[in-house]
C-alpha cells in the first residue's frame, strides 16, 4: 500500500504543476490513471505509451515538444535510462507511479518513485492498479466512475462499488468480484470502448483524449457525436473481437491450459484472455498473436504464472515481458512460440 504521506506527495506535486506531461500505459488502467489526475487539475497533456515493456528513449521528444515542469509515468513497469537521463538534464521533476511486481529501478535520482509493491515494510505490499492510486489522490465523486472502470480492467473491485451503485444504477450494479463487474455491466463495458479505442492511429486516440477529458458522465460516453468517435470505433473492432472470441472458445484444453493463437492486422491478445479467464476461470489461458516474425502472448491464470513465464522468456533471444502474478504479457520471435509454450507448460508444472 502507499501511504497517506506519499498520497499526498503525489497530489502536492500534481496541484503544484502548471504544465504537466502525462505518458501513461497504453491500456485501459493507465488511461483511466491519467484521466482522474488530468481531469482533478484540469491541465496538462497526455499520451499513451506504445512501447513494451519499457518506456523508450524517443518518447523524450514530448519533452522538447511540449516544455513541461512536472512529468508523470503511468503504469509503466520500465523506462529507458536513456530517457530518464534525458529530462533529467531539463532539471524537470519526475513523478513515477507503478503497480508491477519488478525490482525497484536503479538511478532514480531526480525520480519520486511510487509503488505498492515496494513500500518498506512487506506486510503492507499490495498490488492495486494505478488508477486506484491515482483515485486515491484525487477522489472527485464525478470521477468515481472513471476509476472504476481502470480498476476492473487490472482484476481488482474497489471498496466503492455500493457508492458508486448509488450514483450510477443505471450503469453499476453490485456484483461479487472484478470479472463480473467487467463483463456484465455498462462501467464493464466502458472499459472494453476505451481498450479499443486506444488501438487506433495516434490522432484519433488523441482526439478521444481530448473529448474523455471533458465528458460529465458514463452516459457521455455512449452518446455519438462528432467529438466521440470512440462508439465508432469500438464496433468496428468488436465484430473482429467476436468472432475470435467465438473461435478461441473452440480452442483444445490440454492439462488445464488453454492455447488460442491466431494472426491479422491487429494484436488484441489482452482482451482475448482476459475474457477467456472471466470464461475459463480455473483454466490457464495464453492467447498468441502472431503478425511476420513477431508474437505478442498474454497469459492468465489463477495460479502464479509470473516466475514460470519470467523463466520460460530468460531462455529465449529477444523476448522481453513481464506484468503480474495472474496477469502476463510477453513479446518474442514467432519461431520462439512453441519452446516458450513447453518451456512455460513444464515450469508452471513442476
Amino acid at each position: 500500500m502507499l501511504t497517506v504521506d506519499q498520497i499526498s506527495a503525489i497530489r502536492r506535486r500534481l496541484e503544484e504543476s502548471q504544465n504537466p506531461l502525462f505518458l501513461f500505459d497504453n491500456d485501459t488502467d493507465g488511461l483511466c490513471a491519467f484521466l482522474l489526475l488530468r481531469r482533478f487539475i484540469d491541465r496538462g497533456k497526455g499520451f499513451p505509451v506504445k512501447s513494451f515493456p519499457e518506456l523508450k528513449a524517443s518518447y523524450a521528444r514530448k519533452i522538447d515538444e511540449l516544455n513541461p515542469d512536472c512529468l508523470f509515468i503511468l503504469d509503466k513497469a520500465m523506462v529507458s535510462p536513456d530517457f530518464l537521463d534525458i529530462v533529467r538534464k531539463k532539471n524537470i521533476p519526475i513523478v513515477w507511479i507503478d503497480h508491477h511486481d519488478v525490482p525497484v529501478p536503479s538511478n532514480l535520482e531526480g525520480v519520486e518513485y511510487f509503488n505498492p509493491l515496494r513500500t518498506l515494510n512487506s506486510k503492507h505490499q499490495s498490488s492495486e492498479p494505478t488508477t486506484y492510486w491515482a483515485w486515491l489522490v484525487t477522489k472527485r465523486k464525478e470521477d468515481m466512475w472513471i476509476a472504476m472502470v481502470g480498476c476492473l480492467a487490472d482484476a481488482y473491485l474497489p471498496e466503492f462499488s455500493e457508492e458508486l451503485y448509488f450514483q450510477y444504477p443505471d450503469f453499476w450494479k453490485q456484483v461479487k468480484d472484478a470479472s463480473d463487474g467487467r463483463y456484465k455491466t455498462q462501467v464493464g463495458k466502458i472499459g472494453m470502448i476505451f481498450s479499443f479505442g486506444l488501438k487506433d492511429r495516434t490522432t484519433n486516440v488523441i482526439s478521444s483524449i481530448k473529448f474523455l477529458c471533458s465528458v460529465k458522465s458514463p452516459s457521455d460516453i455512449f452518446q455519438e457525436s462528432a467529438k466521440n468517435t470512440l462508439l465508432e470505433r469500438f464496433s468496428f473492432i468488436n465484430r473482429k473481437y467476436q468472432e475470435l472470441i467465438s473461435k478461441a472458445m473452440n480452442s483444445p484444453i490440454e492439462n488445464n491450459l488453454l492455447y488460442f493463437q491466431y494472426g491479422g492486422d491487429m494484436s488484441m491478445s489482452a482482451d482475448i484472455s482476459d475474457e477467456l479467464f472471466h470464461k475459463f476461470s480455473d483454466k490457464t489461458i495464453i492467447v498468441c498473436y502472431i503478425t511476420g516474425s513477431k508474437a505478442n502472448i498474454s497469459i492468465r491464470s489463477k495460479r502464479d504464472i509470473l516466475k514460470p513465464a519470467t523463466e520460460a522468456i530468460k531462455e529465449i533471444a529477444g523476448a522481453t515481458g513481464g506484468g503480474h502474478k495472474n496477469a502476463v504479457g510477453s513479446s518474442m520471435p514467432a519461431e520462439d512460440v512453441l519452446r516458450f509454450k513447453e518451456k512455460f507448460k513444464k515450469l508452471l508444472m513442476s
